[in-house]
């Protein structure tokens, strides 16, 4: 049996250009005196910034901006190559062969990037344009982050613990789209960071890309989402808005009309709410719609209030697939697209141009909310959501049990309500917190009644003894 010589590793440069004018760098398998050499990742611009002397780790000379990072890539993909061969040898397979065949061809370390950008363009393709936005927003921020460091890539070799780290302290210092005045919210850093570790995940469990002992979240902790204190409004505050003196059909007007809709069917939402048609409204008096954000269809009586908002947007013009509300272009191509089956086949690019039409007209009627809270003088901030919250708050103190709750919110299980519920039931605390204080009060009333005693004469203090054993005979 023929024994096998030390098996070396090394690089070296072709010096013959590829057709995109670059320069590989490969990676030379030594055996018996014999090599096998496999692209690296990594290729020059220029054949001089390679150093054919180097020592370890320093191959790419300084003249070229990468030269650091593309360094660790190559020592990274050697000891890969290290491992490949100790793997084979213990099989007694460790041929250069065999170890050039089991490592593909192939940049050993693919772009994140790349694969960030690829999967945010699946989930717009696949629907989900709501993920589509954060995802979106995160190969943005990222993308900033390695501009910043003077980088175009990320490669999966370089997404380390210290690199999330350093990624998250920069979006701390990034300014918030709504109030540029102030940074970014922690949970809206939490959600892209859950994005980054959600993509780290698919690439090992999905596509294989690395191993799940080289996820670089296995010891990584971050702040995670936090609740926030949901504004809402009580009756007697939903009661101004309804009585406000407002010129019908001014946008103000329209507004109100929008936000006591959603609220008196149960906090519709304001993107389903823009996209209402006439053909959602059924013969049997009810509403009938899909949701956007959880694909669940709902179905909600339709009481007088909800009604009479309806009888001014109807007339004999309207058509079955024409919008019930003055906001979209029942004419736009989009609008062909009726049912929710309909609007799974829209190309993406219309998909995009609809979601941002009904972003711009939420932000729109929640400017004129704002106008309407200071007509109303009520010191808490309005919006669209708000009238989702106000009916959870309200429906909850007219003691509306969670689980008809869940049915009236949508919601797709009992866990989301209670959860949802969590920061507007306070009776049982509020309960609580009586107790306490009234028996804290006791003692004092007792002492003022002894006080009062110890001012009594002798036959003040029998009449009230009388009075105290029979207190029903004068």
């Amino acid at each position: 049996m023929r024994t096998i010589m030390a098996t070396t590793f090394n690089l070296e440069l072709n010096n013959k250009p590829t057709r995109k004018g670059t320069y590989n760098i490969l990676l030379r398998i030594t055996q018996d005196r014999k090599h096998k050499r496999i692209n690296t990742s990594i290729e020059l611009k220029s054949p001089r910034d390679y150093n054919p002397k180097a020592k370890q780790g320093n191959w790419i000379r300084t003249s070229e901006p990468n030269h650091k990072v593309w360094n660790a890539v190559l020592a990274a993909e050697i000891e890969n190559a290290k491992i490949t061969y100790r793997d084979l040898r213990e099989q007694g397979l460790a041929t250069k062969e065999n170890i050039k065949s089991t490592i593909k061809e192939v940049e050993i370390s693919p772009s994140f990037l790349a694969y960030a950008k690829q999967r945010t363009s699946d989930i717009l393709n696949e629907g989900g344009h709501r993920n589509y936005k954060k995802y979106n927003g995160f190969c943005n921020k990222l993308e900033g982050f390695l501009k910043s460091n003077r980088k175009k890539d990320l490669l999966f070799v370089e997404v380390t613990t210290s690199f999330l780290s350093k990624f998250e302290a920069y979006i701390h210092t990034l300014k918030n789209e709504r109030n540029p005045e102030a940074v970014l919210h922690p949970n809206t850093i939490a959600i892209n960071l859950n994005i980054f570790k959600s993509i780290i995940n698919r690439a090992i469990e999905i596509d294989k890309f690395i191993k799940p002992e080289q996820n670089p979240f296995l010891g990584y902790k971050y702040d995670r989402e936090v609740s926030t204190t949901k504004e809402k409004l009580n009756e007697a505050e939903i009661k101004l808005i309804e009585e406000l003196n407002l010129k019908e059909n001014s946008l103000i007007w329209h507004c109100r009309n929008y936000f006591l809709f959603s609220f008196y069917l149960a906090g519709i939402r304001a993107g389903d709410l823009i996209q209402l048609r006439w053909c959602n409204i059924t013969s049997e008096g009810r509403l009938e719609y899909r949701m956007s954000k959880t694909k669940k269809d709902r179905s909600i009586f339709l009481h007088d209030k909800a009604r009479d908002i309806l009888q001014h947007y109807y007339n004999e013009n309207c058509k079955p697939a024409h919008y019930i509300f003055p906001l979209l272009d029942s004419s736009a191509e989009y609008a062909k697209a009726v049912t929710p089956e309909q609007k799974a086949t829209l190309p993406p690019e219309m998909i995009i141009k609809l979601n941002d039409i009904v972003g711009a007209k939420n932000a729109l009627i929640n400017k004129y909310l704002g106008k309407i809270e200071d007509e109303a003088k009520i010191t808490k901030h309005i919006s669209m959501h708000i009238a989702r919250h106000s009916f959870a708050k309200i429906a909850k103190d007219n003691k509306v049990d969670n689980n008809h709750l869940k049915n009236l919110l949508g919601h797709s299980n009992i866990k989301i309500t209670e959860a949802y519920m969590g920061n507007f039931d306070t009776a049982e605390t509020d309960t609580v917190m009586a107790s306490i204080f009234k028996k804290k009060e006791e003692p004092k009333e007792k002492e003022d009644l002894l006080k009062k005693i110890s001012t009594m004469d002798k036959s003040e203090i029998s009449e009230l003894l009388k009075f105290l054993n029979n207190p029903l005979k004068k």
